[in-house]
């Protein structure tokens, strides 16, 4: 067991390098800002003010892009069955907005620098006159703080020294997480897990297999995620890995792969093609699943009898498992045994560390993304 809400088998080669176990101890004694918001003493930069006067609101859009809307995504996917609002995630410039066109809404507009082009677009049309709206941005007289001002809304400042992807335990998602109804004191696991010698040797192998098999020029991590409600949470990993990593001719390809479904299309691939992947195996146990009609049951498939449909997904990710195994394909597997607020932190925190671990080990900087900005420099020279 990683923890005791989650059951987690690392790869089958235990590489060992101390290297990894003293870059952890660096880590965590470094003055980091993004670690200080995985643990209890960070401090939020909103008031329970503002949760009171929003908590009436029972739809609510949520205005972003990356890492500043992916994490409260992935919390309230992860955790809807907790979560008796309405929120809507505008994540992307599409021709045709989907939100809530409620006239009794908020609105949270999340951007670190306050100049983002797709959340200004999305914001400029979303928010209507009667909207109550809180800004999350850093304080400089950006675009989207000049229109918090104009528009008389609620301003809670990002803290500068925590990048988007890195934000998910900080006011970005916390404050959405509080007007969900969440306890946000349960994310923050990191004092506990630090203490933890399973969590800790399970981290350092797991990042030494990992840094093994870009060696063998493994690049692609494809997660096998066999549920629904956690595909937020990898897109989340998918920008935390390929944004942190992706510099200098080095990096991991995150790859998200929906099953069982992609046992119909992708598997065949992945069992016998190309051998430039590992593997991510993530289940979550549900106590609640629609069962098996076993009066239309054939008899030809009479070992459905009894069955539900999670007793059939899980039946279906040992077997995977097994022939994986049969074929030394490498894999880790985490199996989640509880879906609550303290289960999704600790896997923050385990793949945040990861990334960290992996960027010293490459000798890469994990904090910015310098190509990226060369796109929007292009696109602002188009518009104009």
């Amino acid at each position: 067991m990683l923890t005791n809400n989650i059951d987690f088998k690392n790869f089958k080669s235990k590489k060992k390098n101390n290297k990894i176990k003293k870059d952890l101890e660096i880590i965590l004694n470094e003055n980091n800002e993004i670690l200080k918001s995985l643990g209890t003493n960070y401090k939020n930069k909103y008031s329970k003010k503002i949760i009171i006067k929003f908590r009436k609101y029972s739809n609510i859009n949520v205005i972003g892009m990356g890492g500043s809307i992916l994490g409260t995504e992935s919390i309230y996917d992860f955790l809807k069955h907790k979560i008796k609002k309405n929120f809507s995630f505008n994540n992307n410039l599409q021709s045709k907005l989907k939100y809530s066109p409620k006239k009794k809404k908020a609105n949270i507009i999340v951007s670190k620098s306050g100049n983002t082009l797709e959340t200004i677009s999305n914001s400029n049309i979303i928010i209507k006159n009667n909207d109550k709206n809180i800004f999350i941005t850093e304080n400089q007289k950006s675009y989207l703080h000049l229109l918090a001002e104009k528009l008389k809304a609620e301003i809670v400042h990002h803290n500068n020294f925590i990048g988007g992807r890195y934000s998910v335990l900080s006011e970005v998602g916390m404050l959405p997480a509080e007007l969900m109804g969440l306890d946000v004191a349960k994310f923050k696991q990191l004092n506990n897990l630090i203490k933890n010698k399973k969590f800790i040797n399970s981290l350092i192998v797991n990042v030494n297999n990992t840094l093994f098999f870009l060696k063998e020029k493994r690049l692609n991590s494809i997660i096998l995620n066999y549920d629904e409600s956690s595909d937020s949470l990898f897109k989340w990993y998918q920008q935390l890995i390929a944004e942190s990593l992706g510099k200098n001719g080095k990096g991991i390809m995150p790859i998200i792969s929906t099953m069982p479904k992609d046992n119909h299309s992708v598997m065949q691939l992945y069992l016998d093609g190309p051998k430039n992947n590992f593997f991510t195996f993530f289940y979550v146990h549900e106590k609640n699943s629609d069962k098996i009609n076993n009066r239309e049951i054939l008899s030809s498939s009479s070992y459905l009898r009894k069955k539900n449909l999670a007793k059939i997904i899980l039946s279906q990710k040992l077997a995977t498992q097994k022939v994986f195994l049969n074929k030394n394909i490498p894999f880790r597997c985490f199996e989640i045994v509880k879906r609550d607020e303290k289960t999704l932190g600790e896997l923050f925190c385990f793949f945040i560390l990861e990334t960290l671990l992996l960027s010293r080990a490459l000798n890469i900087n994990p904090y910015d993304q310098p190509s990226v900005e060369l796109i929007k420099k292009e696109t602002k020279k188009i518009l104009f």
